[in-house]
């Protein structure tokens, strides 16, 4: 196929319509520049229940084992479950999914042995490059000894990895409402909460790559909306959503309101710092809220700030050697999870800390709540950075507030902040803004928009 691969492959992963952007022969090709790149005599593959992802992770299987490689498929799987057989095997892996995009779109996200991310600094761009140059004279020549393809079940050992990881013995009698949204959290969840003194509460756990019921992204409030009526339905304690590929986790309370993920990610950092004594370094990105670095240190351990994206928070997990890391999107990141993101694990510690003690998830977590936020606002604009320097040039002469650039722009004071960031790859500015209440939140957010949208 005539492929723009200029269009598919992204920052961090493979991922664009099929087969209009891409297809089985283009895996294919992918599968082969991959095990080069890598270097690897043997891989895994895993893929969600999109209608063309069997078709492609084989394709790439095939080319992966024309080269010489043998390819273990895990066949069906979450995201992190692709992580754990990376991590567990010692094994480069490839995931067949588009996470919570439309159903006619797929992709390819990618790790060294180890679970270590391939994005465009560590690999993908090679990969890219290969691909391009095997589309214009040819496919690569095969090994002459072709690689072998073998199936492998690893829910189960990925369930009770995750169970390894959390105290899950003094957890009381809950009631659960799970939306997987037709995703691989139908999928995963009912093996790793089996045996738990869970009333588990079931929706859209049907497998189904059309995603007939709502978009598998629970970030978007509309995605919520029968989850939060299902748990007020129910009296039950509280509710979980999974994105498409169930790397992501979404919370919502007795009451149905959302839990912060900045809220879920200083709850998950205190009960990481209590299992290490104490001690460690927290990774957090710039847009989470103030209570995370707060709570962090409260607890007695070292918060650490990065960019937005997950290349930059692994990155940071593994330079500190940090424990446990968190962003805004909902993606939690595991030291015991070979630094990789899941999900799940962050649910189970939401299930353990409510379980283990009396009160409801809505007084829990209001101990790591503590400010108000605006939630992420983007504003098409012109000029990113001439918008960028007129916000900068309204606050610098301020003597009350600090300036930095480590994403964007952040501007902070006593009882407020605002972090405004280019988008990469859309004209937009994205503005996310924090204070101590709604009254000065609203006010910061205000004039932080008039700045972006002249």
């Amino acid at each position: 196929m005539a492929a723009d691969l200029s269009q598919i492959v992204k920052a961090y992963d493979v991922r664009g319509v099929v087969p209009d952007q891409w297809d089985e022969t283009l895996a294919e090709l992918f599968g082969a520049a991959f095990v080069q790149v890598t270097g690897a005599r043997a891989i895994v593959t895993g893929h969600d229940m999109r209608p063309s992802s069997p078709g492609l992770s084989r394709a790439f299987a095939r080319g992966a084992a024309a080269r010489g490689v043998d390819v273990t498929e895990i066949g069906l799987c979450s995201t992190d479950q692709l992580y754990y057989a990376s991590g567990a095997l010692g094994l480069p892996g490839a995931m067949f999914t588009a996470s919570h995009n439309p159903a006619r779109y797929n992709g390819i996200k990618m790790c060294r042995a180890g679970a270590a991310p391939v994005g465009q600094d560590t690999g993908l761009t090679q990969i890219r490059e290969l691909t391009e140059g095997w589309l214009e004279s040819g496919a690569p020549q095969p090994a002459a000894r072709p690689g072998t393809v073998t199936g492998r079940d690893t829910l189960e050992d990925y369930a009770a990895h995750l169970r390894s990881l959390v105290d899950l013995t003094a957890i009381r009698p809950l009631k659960v409402v799970v939306d997987a949204g037709n995703g691989m959290g139908g999928h995963t969840v009912p093996t790793v909460f089996a045996g738990l003194p869970l009333t588990l509460v079931p929706m859209y756990f049907e497998l189904d790559g059309t995603f007939p019921n709502h978009e598998a992204n629970p970030l978007d409030p509309a995605n919520i909306v029968d989850l939060q009526k299902r748990v007020r339905e129910e009296g039950a304690d509280l509710g979980i959503a999974f994105d498409g590929d169930a790397d992501r986790c979404f919370v919502v309370d007795e009451h149905g309101d959302p839990v912060s993920p900045s809220a879920i990610t200083a709850l998950v950092a205190a009960r990481e710092l209590a299992r290490n004594g104490g001690h460690g370094t927290i990774i957090h990105n710039l847009i989470t809220s103030r209570s995370v670095p707060e709570v962090v240190e409260e607890q007695g351990g070292t918060p650490q700030r990065t960019r937005v994206g997950h290349s930059f928070i692994k990155a940071e997990m593994a330079r500190t050697g940090a424990i446990f890391g968190g962003e805004h999107s909902a993606h939690y990141y595991f030291k015991d999870f070979w630094n990789a993101d899941t999900g799940m694990l962050a649910a189970l510690h939401v299930l353990a800390a409510l379980g283990g003690q009396d009160g409801p998830l809505s007084a829990l977590v209001a101990q790591y709540d503590r400010y108000v936020g605006s939630g992420e606002i983007n504003s098409t604009v012109a000029d990113q950075q001439a918008r960028l320097a007129a916000i900068r040039a309204a606050y610098a002469p301020r003597e009350d507030v600090t300036l930095d650039d480590l994403d964007g722009l952040t501007v902070a004071a006593a009882d407020w902040w605002f972090n405004v960031r280019p988008s990469n790859t859309e004209p937009l500015l994205r503005l996310n803004a924090e204070a101590r209440d709604e009254a000065t939140m609203a006010k910061v957010r205000d004039e932080a928009l008039s700045l972006i949208r002249g």
